[in-house]
């Protein structure tokens, strides 16, 4: 089996900001190849290390661009996995399975761009349950951010009816039936082994992952004495205004450099 977190390929790929530089890279991921997009800022600077984790599945949330390139603008090497079985990666996407360890080996390909020996990780949506993983099975995380983000698996199962069939499809059936699998993919139960400080972002009118996902996650963090921040924003939902979402951007990006270890 091939290293995991070892580069393949690197392509250079077209960039929506002339002050970020893109790259897609194919790399391994326990005997997959799966890709992934690397965006660092064009001018050479001591730039911290940051690992985004994409929401959705297959091409719903895909990672764009534009997204991970205002990331690196606000002064980030940013290296985005794809998961595999998406945009030609090998395998198949599991919703936080053993996809879940594309997040953690995309860590390695990350540290190949940077001269960290730590990096922050953000996930949104879906990318919640990533992030999570991501801070629980590697120790090197400095600060994790969870924006709108799923922690419990079954939870979203039952709250979101239009997402039944496709988890009933990566899973095999409903939590009713599977839920040690379900339980596997929810991050929740593991909390204990974060060790870095962990910043939720949520909008109370989200449609799509509900406030609650959000309040588990604070609950379990709580309970395990866990450094957490939280931010809450009433009028919001999944998808902030471009204002807004420019204004969260730029904030959180300082949060995590103020959790930076020097």
């Amino acid at each position: 089996m091939k290293d995991n977190g070892k580069i393949e390929t690197i392509h250079k790929y077209p960039s929506p900001n002339r002050n970020v530089a893109l790259f897609e890279i194919s790399y391994w991921s326990q005997g997959l190849l799966v890709k992934g997009l690397l965006a660092k800022p064009v001018k050479e600077g001591n730039y911290e290390a940051l690992l985004y984790l994409r929401g959705g599945l297959q091409f719903v949330g895909a990672v764009r661009p534009a997204r991970v390139a205002q990331f690196a603008a606000n002064g980030f090497i940013v290296f985005a996995p794809y998961y595999r079985g998406n945009r030609g990666g090998q395998g198949r996407d599991e919703f936080a399975g053993e996809d879940r360890y594309d997040a953690v080996y995309g860590v390695e390909v990350l540290k190949q761009f940077s001269n960290k020996d730590t990096v922050h990780v953000y996930g949104f949506s879906r990318g919640g349950l990533m992030a999570l993983w991501t801070a629980i099975l590697r120790d090197d995380v400095q600060s994790v951010v969870v924006w709108a983000g799923v922690s419990n698996l079954s939870s979203m199962y039952i709250e979101r009816v239009d997402m039944r069939r496709t988890l009933k499809r990566i899973i095999g059936g409903p939590p009713t039936k599977l839920k040690e699998l379900y339980d596997e993919r929810t991050p929740l139960y593991q909390v204990d082994k974060i060790t870095a400080p962990v910043l939720i972002i949520h909008g109370f009118e989200d449609q799509n992952v509900s406030i609650e996902q959000t309040y588990y996650l604070e609950n379990a963090l709580n309970a395990k004495t866990k450094k957490y921040e939280t931010w809450y924003y009433p009028s919001l939902a999944h998808h902030y205004p471009p204002k807004e979402n420019r204004k969260t951007v730029k904030a959180l990006c300082e949060w995590m450099k103020s959790n930076a270890f020097h």
